[in-house]
């Protein structure tokens, strides 16, 4: 793939989205420190200027790897903002009458952190962006309401191997671009979580191929399972008779 051509038609598309949803406005991004933030980030600053992206770095406590945040942060020269949303998550919890369900507990943090870039946003001029490649979310590896959401989204029809190819690109460095992808949650990266890693789900995606049945089997299920969070909400239309 021409990587380069690539990335110059997302930069354009970037700078359309904004001509006609928002002129003027900044690009307000969540930034993680893995490849898929310092890239959304990156094709802002050349779409529409350093001046406008905005940064949110939001450690839930203490992050072990927030220096790979600072690192993109300075590398591309943009304004940032840490806002910790341990107190915010602990209120919540606290103030539930009953012990949230595991997976309650693992979504929330990403749904306050869709929050607080929302209150950024809006406090600044902005449009948030959605951060999510094609590959996350073949297999429903995005929070709905959480890091799924977003005003744009430069990533979501793109592999984990073409966001890394971009990366090159772009010149990031070469420690965010190949960083093992993370929830930032459980402790443990998406391959582990997943149990197939991204280049055998990407090669599948975009040929069809795959080489364990098994493995096939356990990605059509979770994609066939996730399909909801790609679509809109459920309407309900009113009979005209």
């Amino acid at each position: 793939m021409d990587y380069k051509k690539l990335k110059d038609d997302c930069v354009k598309w970037i700078r359309t989205f904004f001509e006609e949803n928002g002129k003027g406005c900044n690009a307000v991004i969540g930034i993680s420190g893995g490849k898929d933030s310092s890239v959304t980030a990156a094709l802002c600053v050349e779409a529409l200027g350093k001046d406008r992206v905005i940064g949110v770095l939001m450690p839930d406590g203490v992050q072990p790897d927030i220096s790979s945040s600072n690192l993109l942060v300075k590398h591309l020269g943009i304004k940032s903002y840490t806002v910790n949303i341990r107190d915010a998550v602990q209120g919540v919890i606290k103030s539930l009458p009953f012990p949230l369900s595991r997976q309650a507990s693992i979504n929330l943090p990403p749904r306050i952190r869709m929050a607080t870039l929302y209150a950024v946003s809006q406090s600044h001029n902005g449009r948030v962006a959605n951060t999510c490649n094609l590959s996350e979310d073949w297999v429903g590896y995005a929070t709905r309401y959480g890091d799924g959401a977003g005003d744009f989204s430069p990533l979501s029809r793109l592999t984990v191997e073409e966001v890394k190819g971009m990366g090159k690109v772009l010149g990031l460095p070469e420690v965010l671009v190949e960083k093992a992808p993370s929830d930032g949650l459980t402790g443990k990266t998406d391959e582990d979580n997943l149990g197939f890693s991204y280049e055998v789900l990407d090669r599948y995606i975009r040929t069809g191929e795959i080489d364990n049945l098994k493995t096939r089997e356990k990605i059509d299920k979770l994609h066939k399972a996730n399909l909801f969070k790609l679509q809109g909400i459920p309407c309900f239309v009113p009979s005209e008779e």
